[in-house]
């Protein structure tokens, strides 16, 4: 397996498939790099190098008790980036991943980057506070971090319901894509994916897209239960300079997965500038 070293010392393991234009893939809470793999083999296919790691304290990465944070994810992929030279990359990032690539042009910048693209992801910003009252109580979150402490194998299984809205009338899902959302949530540890909530609930990124200047796709499931539309993607789109926002009719957040065929077509449209 392929393993890139952090300026830490952490070890993140990386899949790096085909040749090409290279496409880089930032993964949701509380998942891995497995989460990408249609949407990477799909544009390996057609002509593009794919690329996706296990963000630390998850997947195959190792579990640091620091770090998990939203500033250092960031500069963890600025650190793949760089060691691997990628040039010209697109950066596609779902739910916490779309937060952790918007924080890395703004930490890093944009030389090694053409153009973005945020699936269901948080920005800009999740959590009610005076100035944000139409996102969520911190008290939502907080109970996502009790139950975990309880019973996070438990935990894991109910959410893998409402991540693909199998616990929605009409949304019929395999007991296999519940069961990989559950393999993958486990391979997280539990102090990183415990940390990870405050990093991607709490983590204003307003003036860190209102600074992008890149195309940008910003593409989103209309029946999203846990990143709502409304305070995500139609934000994103406005604060963003060059955005094009795709709705994704009753697709829910694990869009990537139940609407497999749309989000890889959009994305490769955008990968070769025909939308």
């Amino acid at each position: 397996m392929s393993y890139a070293t952090m300026t830490d010392g952490t070890a993140l393991y990386y899949k790096d498939w085909g040749q090409g234009q290279p496409v880089v893939f930032c993964h949701g809470w509380p998942l891995s790099a497995d989460a990408w793999e249609a949407q990477m083999l799909f544009l390996a296919q057609h002509g593009f190098r794919t690329i996706a790691h296990d963000r630390r304290g998850m997947g195959r990465s190792d579990q640091p008790s620091l770090g998990n944070d939203m500033n250092t994810y960031a500069d963890d992929l600025a650190t793949l980036i760089n060691a691997l030279n990628l040039k010209n990359a697109i950066l596609v990032g779902h739910s916490t991943g779309g937060g952790e690539l918007v924080r890395y042009i703004a930490r890093h910048g944009d030389a090694r980057v053409s153009k973005i693209a945020l699936v269901g992801a948080v920005p800009p910003f999740l959590l009610q506070t005076p100035s944000n009252p139409d996102g969520f109580p911190v008290e939502v979150y907080d109970g996502m971090r009790a139950s975990m402490r309880k019973d996070r194998a438990q935990f894991f299984r109910d959410s893998a319901l409402s991540f693909y809205n199998a616990d929605q009338p009409g949304h019929t899902v395999s007991q296999g894509l519940l069961d990989s959302f559950w393999r993958q949530a486990m391979q997280a540890g539990l102090l990183g994916a415990h940390d990870c909530i405050k990093a991607f609930s709490e983590t204003d990124f307003s003036e860190d897209l209102k600074a992008i200047q890149l195309p940008a796709l910003v593409m989103h499931g209309d029946a999203d239960q846990l990143v709502p539309m409304a305070i995500s993607a139609q934000r994103s789109a406005k604060l963003l300079s060059h955005a094009q926002l795709e709705v994704i009719r009753g697709a829910p957040h694990g869009l990537f997965a139940t609407h497999q065929d749309a989000v890889n077509a959009k994305l490769l449209a955008f990968a070769k500038g025909m939308l």
